[in-house]
């Protein structure tokens, strides 16, 4: 166990690096300056040239690329060119408000597919189960930009049942969290329903059925927790889904989250900011995903990590 974790945490090295870089590169050959944006059109070509030096603009691409990783290594993540705040301070205001949208998407994620799931599974081959299948293809179907605005119409205008914007109590966290699980809870669904009909195929549950054992005992006690597998590896790839889906959703209801800093930050060419952003989600996403390895050793017994 020791060791598969050290190797883990040294495989971030490059791949950090590798998603930084590439960052920095793609920042610095779109169109755009940030100085024009923070001067305007109407400031002298010498202001412009003088902002542009105290920010390092004007050093060869090379030299800002070395001091830019010069600076990760000693842990400065720069500075926002816009607030002049620190680029980690800042992502780290944001975290809170996208955890709590990730976590109230991934409550309406688990709490749809798996009954969902279970369901189609258990009465596979029915009308049920063909129901339910429809019913997750068209959750699949359902863009966020299309489902956020539809929710919006329908709840808080048509209705007036919930706020449409900004980040409060409850009520406020259904319509963002709806919008984001909702695809998610689909796919899962899917998932779920194909691990455990799998699972109830096994000579295992062929032997508990004959000892007279329940067959709810026998769902949820030996098909559902041996199904969890590729359960528990979809729900650690949709982290990475969430935090990419949750910019879209964020802009469509002024959640003030990470993906909204990161939209500001690429719309004003806020450099250090996108790059923190950007390097932030991806370890976010690897921890995740390394998380989820160390469950499937607990989750199943026969698997050993080494």
């Amino acid at each position: 166990m020791g060791n598969f974790l050290l190797r883990r945490l040294l495989l971030l090295i490059p791949v950090l690096w590798g998603v930084a870089t590439l960052v920095f590169l793609l920042l610095h050959f779109i169109p755009g300056d940030p100085v024009d944006l923070m001067l305007g059109d109407s400031a002298l070509g010498t202001d412009r040239e003088t902002l542009r030096n105290q920010l390092g603009l004007n050093d060869p691409l090379i030299v800002q690329y070395l001091r830019y990783f010069g600076d990760l290594l000693q842990g400065d993540w720069g500075t926002s060119l816009f607030s002049k705040k620190p680029v980690f301070e800042e992502i780290m205001e944001r975290v809170p408000a996208t955890m709590e949208l990730m976590f109230g998407a991934m409550v309406v994620t688990i709490l749809v597919a798996m009954p969902l799931g279970l369901i189609a599974a258990v009465n596979k081959g029915t009308w049920i189960d063909q129901g339910a299948m429809i019913f997750s293809l068209l959750g699949v179907s359902l863009p966020n930009f299309w489902l956020g605005p539809m929710l919006i119409l329908l709840l808080s205008i048509h209705f007036d049942l919930l706020p449409v914007n900004e980040r409060g109590g409850l009520e406020h966290l259904i319509l963002p969290a709806l919008t984001l699980g909702t695809s998610l809870a689909s796919i899962l669904a899917r998932i779920t329903r194909s691990s455990v009909v799998e699972t109830l195929q096994a000579e295992y549950i062929r032997t508990a059925r004959s000892k007279g054992i329940s067959e709810l005992r026998i769902l949820f006690r030996h098909a559902l927790r041996n199904a969890l597998i590729p359960i528990v590896t979809v729900i650690g790839l949709q982290v990475g889904v969430l935090l990419s889906g949750a910019i879209i959703t964020e802009a469509i209801f002024d959640w003030p989250g990470l993906g909204n800093l990161l939209i500001s930050a690429i719309n004003s060419r806020n450099y250090p900011l996108v790059q923190g952003c950007v390097l932030f989600i991806a370890g976010s996403y690897v921890m995740v995903n390394l998380v989820i390895d160390l469950l499937y050793a607990y989750l199943d017994p026969r698997i050993r990590l080494s």
